[in-house]
């Protein structure tokens, strides 16, 4: 059985708005029914471990989708929601990937986390896939290769696009523009041209969605690689 290890934001503040976020729902949702239709085993961590915050925007009327509606009335995926691993209690060795769902948290407190960036080296040096959807790129910002470089330089790596943040009016709440950082980070930005419509990438054994339609997609191209 393949084991897919998911990683969410244990962030609920956005910014000092006095708003909260977290993951985004169907970014969890979406990719977890994926995985677990296709009979992977799948382990949650954040790096507090337990409960994940919600992004309550994401638990609207609005932004729901049938995914999103199976989880809510799925109480062993809740249960398993509410009980994350911490993530410096987990090691790549154990998984053949790592998926990271998306949402504003991420932004926070796994731009920068060392237990995230530890992971993420462990899974490329095992030649494992690594994949992020939406915000979720923000975690391989920061790490380097054996040379010093950035995973992204010259990687084709795709996101929440500046212009997507424009439109949910945050571009000034967030600590940082994420397309902004790609590119500044030597990554080769890919984009539809429509905002808020699905596309996802692969560049070797990173694998990037660009917003919350992407999710399901990026899974699968997930699921493609493993299986291949």
């Amino acid at each position: 059985m393949m084991k897919v290890l998911m990683v969410l934001t244990s962030h609920d503040a956005m910014g000092d708005t006095g708003h909260k976020t977290g993951f985004w729902l169907e970014e969890f949702a979406a990719p977890y029914y994926v995985f677990r239709d296709a009979g992977v085993e799948v382990t949650l961590a954040s790096p507090a471990g337990g409960q994940p915050p919600v992004d309550p925007n994401s638990t609207t009327e609005d932004a729901s989708t049938d995914e999103t509606r199976r989880f809510e009335s799925d109480e062993a995926a809740r249960t398993q929601l509410a009980n994350t691993l911490p993530l410096s209690t987990v090691n790549a060795t154990d998984f053949d990937a790592i998926f990271y769902p998306g949402g504003h948290g991420p932004l926070w407190d796994l731009t920068d986390n060392p237990d995230s960036q530890r992971l993420v080296r462990e899974f490329l040096a095992a030649d494992k896939p690594v994949t992020t959807v939406c915000h979720a790129p923000t975690v391989l910002l920061n790490i380097t290769d054996e040379e010093g470089r950035s995973i992204v330089d010259g990687r084709r790596v795709t996101g929440f696009a500046n212009s997507e943040e424009e439109a949910v009016g945050l571009s000034a709440v967030v600590p940082h523009l994420l397309q902004d950082e790609l590119v500044r980070h030597g990554g080769i930005y890919e984009r539809n041209d429509t905002d808020f419509a699905p596309f996802q990438l692969r560049d070797g054994l990173l694998i990037t969605g660009q917003n919350p339609a992407s999710s399901a997609p990026t899974a699968k191209l997930l699921l493609e690689v493993l299986q291949s």
